[in-house]
């Protein structure tokens, strides 16, 4: 019997590391891969990709995908996967069973990233990297409201408590299997 895989998607700064460790920590049996530990190929400019049509098969997954399917030949009972893009991949897309978005206001996402991204930055950088979010960057966690969000079995609210959020997670993989 193969693994279920679970792919967790939430923007940028919307918790998806921490759900996948806490997950992780919950299921028996059961591996990670964070998408953000692969060095993918990916668009030059997100915002231009966005603008585009944001086309997710542009992104060259090998890597990820590789040790996805190392880890479907092992005797595991899960497979929890940090992965911003749910079904919209079409090679990961087939070993997905459940994906789950994380819905968190940006606001809450973008508080986040400055706090883990920039801790150490000056007060320069911060404002930049807030401009920037305005200006650009805020297009990006759009385009995953408004594809990735209704592309996923279900959607938790990202300003639970984790577990909460991860407690409500595996209540749904247990009537989905």
């Amino acid at each position: 019997m193969k693994p279920f895989v679970i792919s967790i998607a939430a923007v940028s700064g919307g918790g998806k590391t921490t759900i996948v460790k806490k997950l992780n920590e919950k299921l028996h049996n059961s591996k990670a891969l964070f998408f953000d530990n692969y060095d993918l190929e990916g668009p030059g400019d997100i915002i231009s990709w966005v603008d585009n049509g944001a086309n997710y098969d542009e992104w060259g997954l090998t890597p990820f995908l590789k040790e996805l399917e190392i880890l479907l030949s092992e005797q595991l009972d899960f497979i929890i996967l940090d992965y911003p893009f749910a079904y919209k991949h079409s090679l990961i897309s087939r070993f997905i069973d459940l994906t789950v978005f994380i819905d968190t206001p940006l606001d809450v996402a973008l508080a986040r990233r400055l706090t883990r991204d920039f801790r150490d930055s000056t007060s320069q950088h911060i404002l930049f990297e807030i401009d920037n979010y305005v200006l650009r960057g805020r297009r990006g966690y759009l385009e995953m409201l408004k594809t990735i969000k209704p592309n996923s079995d279900i959607i938790v609210d990202g300003t639970l408590p984790v577990l909460e959020i991860a407690k409500t997670i595996c209540e749904r993989i247990i009537r989905s299997k």
